[in-house]
Order: structure tokens, then sequence, then C-alpha cells
């Protein structure tokens, strides 16, 4: 496996969702989303891009806007008939929100390189 430190932050993005669990303790949708948000703020902290745009990015994608931060526009993605409680998704519908948000971020990832190779 690459060093983390030599990933483009695509590659990152796709270690980060293979093995989500090795990164924050177990495999949960809001804890992978508050790792993310850190990762942001850091990036931005130090110069980076972070997730600037990806808010955006979805809510184009979804075709609708709404008051919700990140998390909540993949979810509306995931799970288009809704969800009760972020902290307390039923299984099947946390399992596939995780895997949609990395499925998500890999696309808006894929298009700012390519972006950015122009």
């Amino acid at each position: 496996m690459k060093q983390l430190s030599a990933m483009s932050e695509r590659e990152y993005f796709v270690c980060v969702g293979q093995r989500p669990g090795m990164f924050v303790g177990r495999r949960s949708f809001d804890l992978i989303t508050a790792f993310l948000t850190g990762y942001d703020q850091h990036a931005l902290r130090h110069g980076g891009q972070g997730l600037a745009g990806w808010r955006e990015w979805l809510v184009a994608r979804r075709g609708r806007e709404c008051n919700h931060a990140w998390p909540g526009q993949v979810l509306h993605i995931a799970l288009p008939d809704g969800w009760d409680n972020i902290w307390a998704l039923p299984r099947d519908d946390e399992a596939h929100a995780i895997d949609v948000l990395f499925r998500l971020l890999d696309e808006f990832a894929a298009e700012r390189e390519s972006a950015s190779e122009s």
C-alpha cells in the first residue's frame, strides 16, 4: 500500500472508503462525516483546498437546494425517501449512505483532478 502522505486526495478518499472503521473506530455515517469535516478544516488551515465546493457540487448533483450541510445533502441523494435521525440510521440505510458518500466523493475528486489537469 502506498504511504498516505504520497497519495493524491482521490487515492486517500478511496483508502478511507475501503476501510473507514480503521480511521474512525467503527463504520458509522456520522463518525465518517465528522472525520471528513476534520480533514477539510485541517486542509483549509494549512493551505489546501480541502472539500471546497463539495456541498455545492452535491446540491447541483441532487438538483435541489435545502439548508442541510453536506452530510444531509449526501443523505438526500442516498436516501431519497428521507430519514428520521442522522445519528441512528437503520443499519442497511447507514451502509448504503456510506457507500454512496464514498462513490460521490470519488466522482467529486475525479472531476476536480480533471479540472486541475486542464
